[in-house]
């Protein structure tokens, strides 16, 4: 193992939050935990930010069917890590000690499948999450594989690169597999979310116009800022699908890339599509909570397209990255010292969040 500075001993301990009660009563404290040591091909990676995702919230909910964090002998959520490597194992020669790394939701992947070949090795079946099957990006020093860490280039720092590991790249995989065109009606529910903000960005920036749902005045003066042609509050307008519909030339949508995650946003969605519009499930519901489909009536009449979204590929964090480093991707963040992760996360488990919370680990 190489470590920085040469002979620069790395701490013993690193502040991390960890889950109190996995279920529904789950807490979070930050606690000193022990500062992990790399295999051959791992990254040991000083985290700087992470985003905090909703996904988290599930996992420490342990309410999708995907297993216990417990069960994995993981404490610590998080997929949205941004910061530097300071050790290396002793196989790595690809990576140096000092360059920029980035934690993304997928931990690994068998790269000896179709799907990793085919550059969908988030769906490979050897495909770990971090913060689910190993410790995640609550702590300050991760692990990572030296072969499935994503880079950052020079011009996006931490607190823009973090969210985008997984919200980003999750939302640019999408309006990619979408395969809309420049002039094309993109409406997100959930726009002004942590994955929705970051949706309108990229789409306005593909040429595409783009239609924002949700709720609340911060939301809307927020989506509109982005790059909004148009919103709809949820709260305030009885026939959400009527409206979208009336928006885009009274046809409907083109893509509906649901970011949010309750059941009347996808009960909604299909009412909004013109003939030939697809729909693409993003958000993640609790298994059970909400339906992703329609009358078949509907979808035979108006040729309608439902297609399911996960993180994206290397290449697709790449994109999106880039996406950034050009300036036409900023995420909308507010700033947590490591201190108060607990708030954080709880502000986040209410709902109350317009675009993305970031942890500071050396706040």
């Amino acid at each position: 193992m190489t470590e920085a500075n040469g002979t620069t001993e790395l701490p013993k301990t690193c502040k991390a939050g960890v889950v109190v009660n996995e279920g529904p009563d789950f807490t979070v404290a930050v606690e000193d935990v022990p500062v992990p040591t790399p295999g051959p091909n791992d990254l040991l990676i000083k985290l700087n930010a992470t985003g905090i995702c909703y996904s988290d919230i599930h996992y420490m909910l342990n309410d999708l069917p995907m297993g216990s964090m417990s069960s994995y002998g993981v404490r610590s959520p998080g997929h949205e890590g941004a910061g530097v490597v300071v050790a290396l194992g002793s196989n790595v020669t690809t990576w140096k000690v000092g360059d920029r790394a980035g934690i993304k939701p997928v931990y690994d992947c068998c790269f000896a499948c179709e799907l990793c070949w085919s550059g969908r090795e988030s769906y490979c079946d050897a495909a770990p999450q971090i913060g689910l099957n190993f410790p995640g990006s609550y702590q300050q020093y991760v692990l990572s594989p030296a072969r499935y860490t994503q880079r950052i280039p020079d011009g996006v720092d931490d607190f823009v690169a973090g969210p985008i590991m997984c919200s980003g790249s999750t939302i640019y995989c999408s309006l990619k597999e979408a395969g809309l065109r420049a002039g094309s009606w993109a409406v997100f529910p959930g726009a002004g979310g942590g994955v929705g903000h970051m949706g309108v960005q990229i789409a306005k920036a593909m040429g595409m116009r783009v239609v924002g749902i949700d709720g609340g005045e911060e939301k809307r003066e927020l989506c509109m800022k982005l790059g909004c042609e148009a919103f709809v509050d949820f709260t305030k307008v009885e026939d959400v699908a009527a409206e979208v519909v009336r928006i885009c030339d009274g046809k409907g949508a083109h893509g509906v890339f649901v970011t949010a995650s309750s059941a009347p946003a996808y009960a909604s969605a299909p009412g909004m599509l013109r003939i030939s519009g697809k729909i693409m499930c993003i958000g993640i519901p609790p298994i059970g909570t909400a339906f992703a489909g329609a009358d078949p009536l509907l979808l035979i009449g108006k040729n309608l397209t439902f297609s399911g979204t996960k993180v994206g590929s290397l290449l697709d964090t790449a994109r999106a990255l880039e996406f950034a480093a050009r300036g036409q991707l900023k995420p909308i963040y507010e700033v947590f010292p490591v201190a108060k992760l607990p708030e954080a996360v709880a502000k986040l488990r209410s709902g109350k969040v317009a675009g993305r919370l970031v942890v500071d680990f050396n706040a």
